[in-house]
């Protein structure tokens, strides 16, 4: 499919011959050049490099760097020149940081020779084009030619990466993979009867405590295996073991703070940054990874400053490291199991049975996306079906059909973004559209994308397989049922909040969701234990000290732009405790 969105170039090959072709990137905002440079590279390259295609830097960017987090090595990047918001020298500079060893070619016009001649010192250029090309055996394919051999000659050994090995349809293989990619570590996928991973599956059934079983054989209860940069092996690692062995923080470097912050969302991201910017000591505690449900977003378009849209990965990326930038300590893979507190001091006991305490606490723990109740699925969690867009899965969905559940604006950028790698995406409504949850410019590009079809008043209602999901059964308008083939399913219905560790401790709705402020004086009555003179500050609970942010608090506003907000807000309310204190 040509245009703007790349994501069906990116798609890994499906052939072992083709499976270890290095890529060639181009972008150019025109898309006329856009499609002639890819035609001129599919022409001459095909056979031996993947050609991926954009006709935006930002687009560009965000798919280098999914590239470099699945491994793929590229070995070329051509850009244009002229592009808005950012020009290709621009693009070369970030594509740099991420394929240092990658070949950097700009592609000018003669107007802008003088630019691409700053541009060799600026990036290290290695070529620049004139445009027109033609004719490209003369003018265009001894350039590339040229450029292909010096990489093709270069020493990329120092890229040394971690590999992934496991089975195809393994729900803690899916889980360790997610992590890894949502925490921002490059990795190999490897399956384990295959190639490569064969070879470090019969090397490991030496190594890690697995002697007693048949030769080259792991057991299934020892898959993943993940092999660490310099040699480490870990056989189904739990996340914190595996946070260990790539280098994520886990352990706090002291045991009391100014601020805890529980939950790497928007809003939790939020308060860390603000609270360690203004000289909290702050520590923000993430059980999975930073991003919360936004980091899964393959692309945010309606937050403020980003016009070309941004994705939940890229900008978690960026408050984590505005968070650290400040001083805000991050802990992963770290669970908090409950709150006490003695006197006015908060304290957090962990899974891994430590504790840590603080003056203040920010609880910023988000929402979960609710579990389909049809008979079956629950046999298939990360192994066909997926509770959020679980981004990692897309390349696997390449010519099939996808079926999405959901009507709000998570379920619509799963739908775009799948679009680009499915065959077709059943976008299944339980309502009579999607006007009354969906933002309107996600509604408006998902009717402009022919391979997505919205299933209004449509249900899932089964789902049957053998080791994996193969079939789903639907109920339809008229209540009429069928079943068909399925191999994917995600899941986007509901929003069930992260509380219920809390006890009794802070008072929650109904629904579980966290109340503050005037909401626990709505009655006319104090909030139960309040012993303080004053009224709760507005994003307060019923406990002095312990603020909510984001969509965990009652009647929030489902927005990243407003959890972000909350964050920054409960830090004011922060300095404002601390002061009466």
């Amino acid at each position: 499919m040509d245009g703007a969105v790349m994501k069906p170039d990116i798609s890994p090959p499906t052939s072992p011959q083709t499976a270890l072709k290095p890529v060639i990137v181009t972008v150019d905002d025109d898309p006329g050049v856009s499609r002639s440079v890819a035609r001129d590279l599919r022409r001459k390259y095909g056979a031996a490099y993947r050609i991926v295609r954009a006709e935006s830097a930002g687009q560009c960017m965000d798919s280098v760097r999914e590239l470099r987090l699945r491994g793929d090595e590229v070995a070329l990047l051509l850009a244009d020149y002229r592009m808005p918001q950012m020009n290709g020298v621009e693009f070369l500079e970030q594509a740099m940081d991420v394929y240092p060893y990658a070949r950097r070619v700009l592609l000018t016009a003669y107007a802008d020779t003088d630019a691409a001649i700053q541009a060799i010192n600026v990036v290290d250029l290695d070529h620049y084009l004139l445009k027109p090309w033609d004719p490209p055996e003369e003018k265009f394919y001894p350039v590339i030619d040229a450029q292909l051999d010096a990489w093709q000659r270069t020493d990329r050994r120092g890229t040394a990466e971690l590999r992934v090995v496991g089975a195809r349809w393994s729900a803690r293989s899916y889980e360790v993979r997610d992590f890894l990619a949502r925490n921002q570590v490059p990795y190999r996928w490897l399956l384990a009867e295959e190639n490569e991973g064969a070879q470090l599956v019969a090397a490991a059934a030496e190594v890690c405590e697995m002697k007693d079983h048949p030769e080259g054989h792991v057991p299934a209860d020892k898959l993943p295996l993940v092999v660490t940069s310099d040699g480490v092996t870990l056989a189904a690692p739990t996340s914190a073991q595996l946070a260990e062995a790539v280098g994520l923080s886990t352990a706090p470097t002291t045991d009391f703070y100014d601020l805890v912050v529980i939950g790497g969302g928007p809003g939790g991201l939020g308060a860390a940054v603000y609270g360690a910017s203004e000289g909290l000591s702050t520590v923000l505690v993430e059980m999975h990874a930073s991003g919360g449900q936004a980091g899964q977003s393959s692309r945010i378009e309606n937050y403020l400053g980003f016009p070309d849209g941004v994705s939940g990965g890229q900008l978690a990326d960026r408050a984590r490291r505005q968070a650290q930038k400040f001083g805000a300590e991050l802990l992963l893979a770290c669970e908090v199991t409950n709150l006490s507190v003695k006197g006015q001091t908060k304290v957090l006991g962990l899974a891994n049975g430590k504790s840590l305490a603080a003056h203040t606490v920010i609880l910023a723990t988000g929402v979960s996306y609710r579990r389909l109740s049809a008979p079956g699925l629950s046999d298939f969690v990360g192994r066909g079906v997926y509770y959020g867009a679980a981004i990692t899965e897309a390349p696997s969905c390449c010519d099939q059909d996808v079926y999405i559940v959901g009507a709000a604006n998570s379920a619509g950028q799963a739908a775009v973004y799948l679009s680009g790698y499915a065959s077709k995406v059943h976008l299944l409504v339980r309502g009579d559209g999607l006007e009354k949850s969906m933002s309107h410019y996600l509604i408006e590009q998902i009717g402009r994308i022919p391979n997505i079809v919205v299933h209004t008043h449509t249900e899932v209602i089964a789902g049957e397989g053998d080791g994996h999901l193969e079939r789903l059964t639907f109920r339809g308008p008229e209540g009429n049922t069928w079943t068909s083939p399925a191999e994917w399913l995600f899941v986007f219905i509901g929003a069930q909040p992260y509380t219920d560790w809390l006890g009794d401790a802070v008072e929650r709705d109904r629904k579980g969701f966290l109340l503050t402020g005037p909401d626990l004086t709505a009655a006319g009555q104090r909030p139960r234990g309040w012993q303080l003179q004053r009224e709760p500050y507005f994003l307060e609970t019923n406990v002095p000290g312990v603020f909510a942010a984001g969509d965990v608090r009652a009647d929030s506003i489902k927005r990243v732009a407003s959890a972000v907000g909350e964050g920054a807000m409960a830090v004011a309310m922060v300095h404002r405790y601390l002061e009466k204190t």
